[in-house]
């Protein structure tokens, strides 16, 4: 019986300690993100290197792979909050002992992320050096392009009077008022073009707000867009409260267009209700993970 009773009591404390040594394995930097809310309580994501990194009061408080405590930077929300900062390439992939090489310590960053293969691995004005998996600064910003979109741009940039920038900074009040900018980045649908197509009581308003908007919407993509509107996600029309909702967009023909070798360009006309005597409007538009672009409108 005793001897029962022992091995019953060395059982449970067995199953314990599995248990307490799982729950110490999660060390975060390591799962892609583009939002906050993609990643674990104390964790936010990386707004440049777009992984879930460890927040932190000292390096105590940091994994083996990255142990130094400091301040994100930059200037985004998240600017002051301190989170766990790699120092080498070693460390990142588990230590001395470990065959793994799939992880750097980012020069850009300073986070563990995975080498990356090819340019679309890396944000907005970052190129892939593929011999070293590290993703570099682009020295092409500012080069020259044709057309509009991406045309020969890195990702996240625009081709505007044949140079390669970013998308105009968004001042709108729309942007100002917005509570949900961790939704953006450079991964998403990039928005290059918008513009007020007509502006007119044609029977698709109620008549509390009878005259329609009608604005194009331009945007790129590194994946493919669905083949009709009605497959589209993730595409949000931002009030000038700040409040958002799904992009209306009519099912009548000609007001969602796919282009492109791989359907890569869409061409969105999104329709809004407004009051009869209304002549002007201020509307912010994005895909999650992209750019936020502001469309004003003036109109008779």
């Amino acid at each position: 019986m005793q001897l029962r009773k022992m091995m019953l009591v060395l059982t449970a404390l067995g199953a314990m300690s599995g248990f307490m040594v799982g729950c110490g394995d999660e060390e975060g930097g390591s799962d892609t993100c583009t939002t906050n809310d993609d990643c674990a309580g104390t964790e936010i994501c990386h707004p440049t290197a777009n992984v879930c990194v460890t927040t932190c009061e000292s390096g105590s408080d940091c994994p083996d792979t990255a142990k130094t405590c400091a301040a994100l930077g930059g200037t985004g929300p998240d600017a002051t909050t301190r989170i766990c900062q790699c120092s080498t390439d070693v460390l990142c992939n588990g230590g001395t002992d470990s065959d793994s090489t799939d992880m750097v310590c980012s020069d850009l960053d300073n986070v563990c992320v995975t080498k990356c293969a090819d340019d679309s691995d890396c944000g907005t004005g970052r190129v892939c050096d593929t011999a070293s998996g590290q993703c570099e600064e682009d020295d092409t910003t500012g080069g020259t392009c044709t057309g509009e979109g991406r045309s020969t741009c890195t990702y996240g940039q625009i081709c505007t009077n044949s140079v390669c920038s970013a998308p105009p900074a968004p001042t709108c009040q729309n942007y100002t008022a917005f509570p949900n900018k961790s939704d953006l980045g450079t991964t998403g649908p990039i928005i290059f073009k918008t513009e007020l197509v007509s502006a007119q009581t044609d029977g698709f308003c109620a008549a509390s707000a009878p005259k329609r908007l009608r604005i194009r919407v331009s945007a790129y993509s590194n994946t493919a867009f669905p083949q009709t509107s009605a497959e589209l996600s993730q595409f949000f029309y931002v009030q000038t409260d700040g409040g958002r909702s799904n992009a209306p967009i009519s099912s009548s023909a000609g007001n969602y267009t796919v282009t492109g070798t791989n359907r890569d360009r869409a061409d969105i006309i999104v329709s809004l209700c407004v009051g009869a005597s209304s002549t002007t409007n201020s509307a912010g538009f994005y895909f999650s993970g992209g750019n936020f672009v502001c469309q004003q409108s003036n109109y008779q």
